[in-house]
């Protein structure tokens, strides 16, 4: 047997990469001709067939598709586009809007894998604006509304708030055709032409906006970390909104600050979350439950040549007792209140469901995205099973750089529950109001206000009356390389 050492993102992902007769293959590897242009092609079919989470179900990634190079060149000459060839064998649509998804909505490549890797980090040209977008009525013209500003980013700087509305680019309406060009292009400043809202009706004012897009820009994740004081209760309050490995130890220190102001309850708002590093969510779930590090947390499926390489406990994680530079501060709580809509994705939905068995779960908002698989970054280095290493980056092959985030296994808590690809239903129904999306962090935000009245038990002073749904189809969260990504970096041991 080869014996891989993989590093995601700098941390150990130890794995055993079994040759054609130690049974990983039903059949010899197939290799394109040399002199034909397919060599990106080559690398993604070879690294899906081995990772990718459905490849018994994908005739075309079967080990036994093709009874000859020549046949196998030909499959591979058949698509010119990588990026088609890549879709076509994961069994990925692209989202356009009104349809649904194929089984596998989440897999996505990166033409320049180091764009993919910056953005795992949290790391994108950002001017600090985060947004949803909504359609007009029946029309495919598209209003955005401003959901947070990140502090100390251009965004921060200028005119422009959570609540307000914008329908134009540089003078252009947005629309479903154009809005990805307009917002997400090449584009380092753009203008919002800014609206307002009355009666459901979405109007043009004059006012105008100017931003600018900074390269190399990292969001701190931690919007919000506060303690309030709800009728003698001290209730802990924490809006975040990525899962990011880097800012571990700033999550451990507001644990510790929400430990120090004798904080008994905790709101955990993830409403805009839309994932990231898996382990960083068994860090959360650590402080809010507890350290007992021979309680599982959750486990992983993978593929069944991958799956038949790990024992039980290697494919096991459990609640953590430390970040692996601290000790976990913990609030050993019994039941969590947690703010979560359909934008809230991935990591966010697996800490509600790896603590679901051990507190009580009171979950307010919408139904969450349903995104229960995780995946890892995959380079055309086949000497380290295609895994990305970034100090391995000189043996990536130089003919290309695409770099590919396919899912290639799923989670499930203690109790074996993983179904919930439809989404977790809440316990509590309401939407954010696009009238009224009110201030994050006040005790008179509808969704902290509910959440509070339940902890304290008396009727707020808040009317939750939803008359504008705040519905998007997408937001800016989504148009970054992280994505709704959910991404493993989990010390896995050699299966002997």
């Amino acid at each position: 047997m080869k014996k891989y050492i993989l590093l995601l993102l700098g941390v150990t992902l130890a794995f055993t990469a079994c040759s054609d007769d130690d049974g990983i293959k039903n059949g010899p590897t197939p290799n394109p001709d040399p002199d034909a242009d397919v060599t990106a092609q080559n690398f993604m079919w070879q690294a899906m067939n081995l990772w990718y989470f459905w490849q018994g179900d994908v005739a075309d990634l079967a080990d036994d598709r093709f009874s000859s190079d020549a046949e196998y060149t030909a499959f591979l000459e058949s698509y010119t586009d990588p990026e088609n060839f890549y879709y076509s064998i994961c069994n990925k649509h692209r989202l356009i809007v009104g349809t649904e998804a194929a089984i596998d909505r989440f897999s996505f490549e990166e033409e320049n894998y180091k764009d993919l890797v910056n953005g795992l980090s949290g790391i994108s040209q950002s001017n600090g604006l985060e947004f949803g977008l909504g359609l007009i009525g029946d029309t495919d013209n598209v209003f955005g509304f401003v959901q947070y500003i990140w502090p100390n980013s251009d965004a921060a700087t200028k005119d422009i708030q959570r609540g307000e509305f914008f329908t134009r680019v540089d003078g252009v309406q947005l629309t479903v055709s154009n809005y990805r060009n307009l917002l997400f292009g090449d584009n380092s400043t753009y203008t919002l032409g800014m609206a307002t809202v009355s009666n459901n009706t979405i109007s043009d004012s004059s006012k105008e906006v100017t931003l600018t897009k900074i390269e190399n820009q990292v969001e701190d994740p931690i919007l919000i970390a506060e303690t309030l004081n709800v009728n003698g209760t001290n209730v802990a309050y924490l809006m975040y909104n990525r899962f990011l490995s880097s800012f571990d130890e700033q999550l451990n220190a507001a644990f510790a600050q929400f430990k120090a102001d004798g904080a008994t309850e905790l709101v955990l708002d993830m409403r805009y979350n839309p994932g990231g590093n898996v382990n960083t969510s068994r860090l959360l779930a650590s402080m809010i439950y507890g350290t007992n590090t021979s309680e599982v947390y959750i486990k992983q499926r993978w593929n069944n040549k991958i799956q038949a390489q790990f024992t039980e406990e290697d494919l096991t994680d459990y609640f953590a007792n430390t970040t692996g530079k601290s000790s976990i501060n913990t609030l050993n709580l019994d039941r969590v209140f947690i703010l979560a809509t359909n934008s809230s994705a991935s990591a966010s939905e697996l800490v509600m469901n790896g603590l679901e068995p051990y507190v009580d779960v009171i979950h307010i908002g919408e139904v969450t995205s349903g995104k229960i698989e995780f995946s890892i970054t995959l380079v055309d280095d086949p000497d380290n099973a295609f895994i990305y290493n970034r100090t391995r980056e000189g043996n990536i092959n130089s003919q290309h750089s695409w770099g590919l985030q396919p899912l290639v296994g799923s989670n499930e808590n203690a109790d074996g529950f993983s179904d919930y690809t439809s989404g977790l239903v809440p316990d509590i129904a309401l939407s954010e109001d696009l009238t009224n999306l009110g201030v994050l962090g006040d005790v008179n935000e509808p969704l902290l206000a509910r959440a509070l009245q339940e902890i304290s038990g008396v009727s707020a002073k808040v009317d939750f009356t939803v008359e504008m749904p705040a519905k998007s189809f997408t937001s800016s969260r989504l148009h970054t390389p992280l994505k709704d990504n959910m991404y493993l970096d989990k010390p896995l041991q050699i299966n002997k």
